[in-house]
């Protein structure tokens, strides 16, 4: 992990906690993530306690273990935010709209700073605005105009401390109690963290330190208020088994329990919500006091709490966090098993079955198990579209708040699942594809209603399996593209667009690079850059992007891509000595070719009627220069594959099977070769290349 700033070392000079930096930083990231969704999700006018306990709960989180590891900065901004969630679940404030803007802007700055923390480097960000208008709200006041938090540079110093963690200056005498525990020598860990963290203070046992019920009684020195000391304490002991009161005083306070404090510390909250749950040696709260409601809440709702709480946790318990480049040397290890697996299948095909059937036997169950493992394996890496979809909603509220629209977000298929990698590349497109709805497609208010539509626009973004493929749809009820314009504007660029261009090829055009059909450049769109890098995105991926519009109703942009980059079903075909693969999603069919099917245009160009269809031929031993030495079997099948709307015929000599091949970067490992996607090794150990059907479309086109 990258350098942690000064202001974001140990709270300890004695104990490394560094090692659990990466885990709190995850889980902040999933709380933030969890919170922004939440807060877009929320209905202002009629708010729901549970939505609000919620909300509250991620804020928490991100203050107790912010505090533990000593980021000031992150816990005075999470502290404000607690404060003013606690009124709102409280029912003494009212949400409203400027609240919710103010929480989703701390939000980022809380990113940012985690950022930052985490080693990314970059300047301190300034947050005076947003406490200033957190206070204010506190107060009910009309908040101060808050732009993005603007980073500032300043020099390193030591860092303030958080409201929260502020000490008092007088040392105060307490008393602990531990326990019960199910594992005493836990208490230990307690007594341990003041000999590691010497300006914690002192402590030492009462009456021995254990009293008849089990529980072990301490006294403590300490200037740490009561809150600092129990998110340390609980890193150690569930929250529940730990209470702290004045010395000598006949009772103890729980979290939740009548006497505690009633500012929101994290005294009230169930410490399971937070980053302690997942702290190396850290026993699982079973879920302690944290629904909402007065400080006097009965035990039986305690208990209930408790009860509800019990399936997340154990759902939470089932899960490991592996990183990516694991599980990709697992895929690729699976990969090689796959090509070992195949060598072992051809070479076992020259054996009589016969005689050696118990390793016939042996081969067939190897290849079950290898399809079986490597479906299993894959799994892994494919997270579903919600991963993708959830950051839409921010970013659409947003821009049309900017733009002065309403739109209502929809989205389909959320479950629908994507390899890893190829998430991380699609989701810029789809990025430009939805801004480009808001800010082209939907229209005004005002303009929506006097066309007699509603004055609020719908983009929905969906995602399904056909085949082995996913298609992801964004479509708005917009609009739509105008054909005219469209063929206005490539023919002011200098584009060839004649009358008698279909529907689909016009709407193409705004493919072009540099084609913009807006008026009026602003730092939304309309500068040309997108429309041409979106498709030359998918279709480095392997991917094809259609449309469909209907002026004045709406425009559908639909993204075809494979499911997975790593493994695929492909047919292999034969040209000379030379095995190719086509990917099985492109092939259409295969026929004998007949003497005079094959006609000649243009002098060079040749096509070939299937009912009633033509499309262009291309001959694979041409393309690729494969040297000819049998004669007899020269060119005699014809393959159609399909890609990007077109269609081509390829000429090759034989068809040898359908197979799964495990794709190699060709580039990355040799160059880029035009007309070829990638590379594959065969049963043989033969490399066999894989044809960028696309490129062979866009090549017969020319």
């Amino acid at each position: 992990m990258g350098d942690i700033t000064s202001d974001s070392a140990s709270a300890s000079a004695g104990i490394d906690l560094t090692q659990f930096y990466q885990v709190f930083f995850e889980e902040a990231g999933e709380n933030l993530d969890r919170m922004e969704q939440q807060l877009l999700e929320i209905d202002i006018t009629a708010a729901d306690d549970e939505e609000l306990n919620s909300i509250f709960r991620c804020a928490h989180s991100v203050k107790g273990g912010a505090a533990t590891f000593g980021f000031s900065d992150v816990a005075e901004l999470t502290h404000q935010m607690e404060t003013l969630l606690d009124k709102l679940r409280r029912h003494e404030l009212e949400p409203t709209a400027p609240m919710v803007d103010v929480l989703l802007q701390s939000g980022d700055a809380l990113r940012s700073q985690l950022a930052r923390h985490q080693g990314a480097g970059g300047p301190q960000i300034d947050t005076t605005d947003l406490l200033s208008s957190i206070r204010a709200m506190l107060g009910g006041q009309a908040p101060v105009v808050v732009s993005k938090p603007a980073p500032v540079r300043v020099q390193e110093e030591a860092p303030a401390p958080a409201a929260d963690a502020a000490a008092p200056s007088s040392l105060r005498s307490l008393e602990l109690r531990v326990g019960p525990l199910e594992h005493p020598e836990q208490a230990g860990n307690i007594v341990e963290l003041f000999s590691e963290i010497p300006d914690l203070g002192t402590i030492e046992p009462i009456d021995g330190g254990q009293s008849s019920d089990g529980m072990r009684r301490f006294k403590v020195l300490t200037t740490s208020s009561d809150s600092d000391l129990l998110d340390l304490f609980t890193f150690h002991v569930a929250r529940e088994a730990v209470a702290l009161l004045p010395l000598g005083q006949g009772y103890g306070f729980h979290a939740g329990a009548p006497g505690a404090p009633s500012e929101p510390e994290p005294a009230k909250v169930d410490a399971s919500y937070g980053f302690f749950d997942e702290a190396p040696g850290a026993p699982r709260a079973e879920g302690s006091a944290a629904a909402a409601g007065s400080e006097a809440e009965a035990p039986k709702a305690r208990v209930a709490a408790k009860v509800e709480k019990a399936p997340a946790a154990a759902l939470e318990s089932a899960t490991l966090r592996v990183s990516i480049e694991k599980v990709d040397q697992l895929i690729n290890l699976v990969g090689e098993l796959v090509i070992t697996q195949a060598m072992l299948a051809q070479n076992s095909a020259k054996v009589d079955p016969a005689l050696y059937q118990q390793m016939a036997a042996g081969l067939a169950d190897l290849d079950r198990n290898t399809r079986d493992l490597q479906e299993s394996v894959m799994s892994i890496r494919m997270i579903p579209m919600s991963m993708v979809f959830s950051r839409f909603p921010r970013m659409l509220r947003d821009l049309a708040g900017k733009l002065g629209k309403k739109v209502e977000f929809v989205t389909k298929g959320e479950s629908t699942e994507l390899d890893k990698g190829m998430v991380e590349k699609i989701t810029d497109p789809l990025t430009h594809l939805v801004r480009n709805s808001c800010d082209h497609g939907i229209e005004l208010p005002a303009e929506r209603l006097a066309k007699g539509k509603p004055e609020q626009g719908t983009i929905t973004l969906s995602a399904s399996h056909q085949g082995g493929s996913i298609v992801i749809e964004v479509r708005d009820d917009g609009k739509g593209l105008s054909r005219a314009k469209l063929m206005a504007k490539a023919r002011e660029r200098g584009i060839d667009a004649p009358d008698s261009m279909t529907d689909s090829e016009v709407f193409a055009l705004i493919f072009a690079p540099g084609f913009s059909t807006a008026d009026v450049v602003t730092d939304v769109s309309g500068r040309g850059v997108g429309m041409d890098v979106v498709k030359k995105n998918i279709t480095a991926l392997g991917g094809t992007v259609d449309i469909d519009s209907a002026e004045g109703y709406g425009m559908s942009v639909k993204v075809r891509l494979p499911l997975t980059m790593a493994i695929m079903d492909g047919m292999s075909v034969g040209v000379g000595d030379e095995v190719y693969i086509l990917p099985l999603s492109s092939v259409v069919e295969s026929f004998q070719v007949q003497p005079g099917v094959i006609k000649t245009i243009g002098g060079s160009g040749r096509v070939v009627e299937v009912r009633g269809d033509f499309m262009p031929v291309l001959e694979l031993e041409q393309i690729f220069n494969v040297p000819r030495f049998n004669y007899d079997n020269a060119s005699g099948i014809m393959v159609v594959a399909e890609a990007e709307g077109g269609r081509v015929a390829l000429l090759v000599d034989e068809l040898l099977g359908q197979q799964q091949v495990v794709v190699k970067n060709l580039e990355a490992n040799y160059r880029k070769v035009n007309d070829v996607s990638g590379a594959t090794i065969m049963g043989d150990g033969r490399v066999a290349l894989i044809l960028d059907v696309g490129s062979l479309v866009r090549r017969s086109r020319h």
